[in-house]
């Protein structure tokens, strides 16, 4: 129904920067709220940013000022703009959205597969 396909990790030295971003296709009626997670190895998953087609914009507090999130409504593509990187960002990125397929009267949580950030000291 709707898949979601990130790119742009890599390998990145302490202090250079990474854009990910987070292409949203399918049968898709609506999107609402778009994000990134992310899991580091033995950690939980935790949010690091979402904004809502509105432009609206939350981010774990750890992260303002070094991380952006932004979109493109036409492409239903999402954007995770992060500077200043350090050892402690490597995790796996996951892309997320909620969204309502074609058909659907249902707004539905969707995840991507993961793009792999490290980050090397």
């Amino acid at each position: 129904q709707v898949q979601l396909v990130e790119s742009g990790g890599g390998l990145v030295q302490a202090g250079g920067s990474l854009r990910l971003s987070c292409v949203a296709s399918g049968s898709i009626f609506s999107i609402n709220v778009m994000g990134w997670y992310r899991q580091a190895p033995g950690k939980q998953r935790e949010l690091v940013a979402s904004i809502l087609s509105g432009g609206g914009t939350n981010y774990a507090d750890s992260l303002k000022g070094r991380f952006t999130i932004s979109r493109d409504n036409a492409k239903n593509t999402v954007y995770l703009q992060m500077n200043s990187l350090k050892p402690e960002d490597t995790a796996v990125y996951y892309c997320t959205t909620v969204a309502q397929p074609v058909g659907s009267p249902l707004y539905t949580h969707y995840w991507g597969q993961g793009t792999q950030v490290t980050v090397s000291s």
